[in-house]
C-alpha cells in the first residue's frame, strides 16, 4: 500500500514523485516508457523553470549534459523585433534547451534516489475504485499478467490523452481550438543562437540549440495547410526559413543537415481540466495545456506540479483538509497561469491582435521595456504590470508610434 502512486513520469510526474518521496511519503509512479525515452517537445526551460531545477538540485545535471547556455534571445513578429535577455532570476542569466531523452531521465533518476519506486514500461489500462473514491491503478507490463497497486491517492501526470483523466471522466473548461501544426527535427552545421521568428503570411520558425551540438529547428504554419505540407516537408521547412528571412534560409541550404527524422505534431485544443476529486488529482498536461507557441510547457509542470506535492503532503499529513488543499492547487494554478494562458491562446494564432501589436511594437522601441518583455516570457517579470494601462501610457508616451495605434486594453 502506497501513500501516493503517479502515473506517467515524464517532467510533471517524475517531479510530483520526487518531492512527495523527499517529504517522506511512499511513492510509486509508473510510465509506459523505458528511459531514456524521447518525445515531443519544444525542449524550452525558461529561467523560472530552471530556477525550480536550481533548487531540487538538478541544474547543475543538466548543465553537465552538455546542453549549452542561451544568453541571448531573438523574437520576431512580422516587422517588429526584439532582441535581449531578461534579467538574472535566482541568479540564472541563461536559458536551456535539453534534449527529452537527457531531461526526463534526470528527473526519473533523481525521483528514484529521493525514494519513490519507479516503474518503467508498466501501462495503466484502468483505476481502481472503492465508491467514487480512486484507491488504485490496474495495469501491465510489457507482456505480462494483470497487476494491481494500490495508494491512499493517485496522480495523473499522463499527459493530454491521460487514461486518469478520462477514467475519472475530468471535464475540460476554458478550451479554445489549436491554430497551429509544428514540424521540426535537429540539425548539424548551424550557429544561429535562439530565434523565435513570425513572418508575414502566418508562418514561423523557431530554433535553439540544444544537446550533441545539435539545433532544433522547427516550422509552424496554419492547421488547414497541413495536408499540402506534407507532400515535401523538407522543401516547405526551406521555403519558411527563406520567406521570413533569408539570411537563416540560406545558411539552412548550405550549412544545415538534418540528422533526425522529422516529428510532426498537430496540437491538442487549448484546455483546462477539472484536477482534483475522491483521492485524484492532475497534473501537467493532463490537467492544463496550451500551444507550444511560447514554450512554456515544461516550465508550468515544473511550477505547479511543486504546488501539487505541496498541497498533498499538507493534506495527506493532515495539515489541512485534503479537498481544501486540492480545491487551492487547481484554482492557484489557473489564477497564476491565467495571463500566460490567455497571451499564447492569442499570440499562437500567428497575426496580431491590435492591441498586442500596439504593446510589441512599442516595446521594440524602448530599451526598458524590451528587458520586461524578455522578463515577462522567462516568467520573472508579472504580465499584471508589463500590461497595466498605466505602465503602457508611460511606454507609449516615451516612443513614437502613432496615437491611433497606442491601445491600453485588449478589445
Amino acid at each position: 500500500m502506497y501513500d501516493v502512486i503517479v502515473v506517467g513520469t515524464r517532467v510533471s510526474g517524475s517531479s510530483v514523485a520526487m518531492l512527495l518521496a523527499r517529504s517522506g511519503l511512499k511513492v510509486l509512479a509508473v510510465d509506459g516508457a523505458t528511459f531514456p525515452s524521447d518525445t515531443v517537445s519544444t525542449h524550452y526551460i525558461h529561467q523560472a523553470g530552471l530556477s525550480r531545477l536550481q533548487d531540487w538540485g538538478l541544474l547543475d545535471r543538466v548543465i553537465a549534459s552538455g546542453c549549452p547556455p542561451i544568453r541571448h534571445l531573438n523574437f520576431s513578429y512580422t516587422d517588429i523585433a526584439l532582441s535581449g535577455m531578461a534579467d538574472p532570476i535566482d541568479g540564472i542569466d541563461a536559458v536551456y534547451c535539453p534534449r527529452r531523452t537527457v531531461l526526463d531521465s534526470i528527473l526519473v533518476d533523481a525521483a528514484r534516489e529521493a525514494g519513490a519506486e519507479m516503474i518503467e514500461g508498466f501501462t495503466v489500462r484502468d483505476l481502481i475504485f472503492e465508491g467514487d473514491q480512486v484507491v488504485g491503478i490496474r495495469g501491465s507490463r510489457a507482456g505480462g499478467s494483470t497487476e494491481e497497486f494500490r495508494a491512499a491517492f493517485v496522480v495523473g501526470a499522463d499527459g493530454a490523452n491521460s487514461t486518469v483523466a478520462r477514467r475519472v471522466d475530468a471535464q475540460k473548461y476554458d478550451q479554445s481550438a489549436g491554430a497551429c501544426f509544428v514540424y521540426y527535427s535537429y540539425y548539424s552545421g548551424l550557429d544561429w543562437g535562439m530565434q523565435h521568428r513570425t513572418g508575414f503570411g502566418e508562418q514561423q520558425f523557431a530554433a535553439w540549440p540544444t544537446n550533441d551540438d545539435l539545433y532544433l529547428v522547427a516550422v509552424m504554419r496554419k492547421r488547414d495547410r497541413l495536408k499540402e505540407f506534407r507532400k515535401d516537408p523538407d522543401a516547405n521547412i526551406q521555403e519558411i526559413v527563406d520567406a521570413i528571412d533569408p539570411k537563416y534560409g540560406e545558411s539552412l541550404r548550405d550549412n544545415g543537415t538534418r540528422v533526425e527524422r522529422l516529428r510532426p505534431m498537430t496540437y491538442p485544443d487549448n484546455y483546462r481540466r477539472t484536477s482534483f476529486g475522491p483521492g485524484w488529482a492532475l497534473v501537467g498536461d493532463a490537467g492544463y495545456h496550451k500551444d507550444p507557441f511560447t514554450g512554456w510547457g515544461i516550465t508550468d509542470a515544473f511550477k505547479y506540479g511543486e504546488m501539487l506535492a505541496h498541497r498533498l503532503v499538507e493534506g495527506l499529513g493532515g495539515q489541512r483538509p485534503l479537498y481544501d488543499a486540492l480545491a487551492s492547487y487547481q484554482a492557484d494554478r489557473d489564477a497564476q497561469s491565467a495571463g500566460t494562458y490567455e497571451l499564447t491562446k492569442s499570440i499562437s494564432e500567428l497575426s496580431l491582435t491590435p492591441y498586442y501589436d500596439s504593446v510589441f511594437r512599442a516595446a521594440s522601441k524602448s530599451p526598458e521595456y524590451t528587458t520586461k518583455f524578455f522578463g515577462l516570457i522567462a516568467g520573472g517579470y508579472p504580465g499584471e504590470e508589463f500590461f497595466a494601462p498605466d505602465n503602457l501610457a508611460e511606454l507609449y508616451a516615451t516612443v513614437d508610434l502613432p496615437v491611433g495605434d497606442r491601445h491600453l486594453v485588449q478589445a
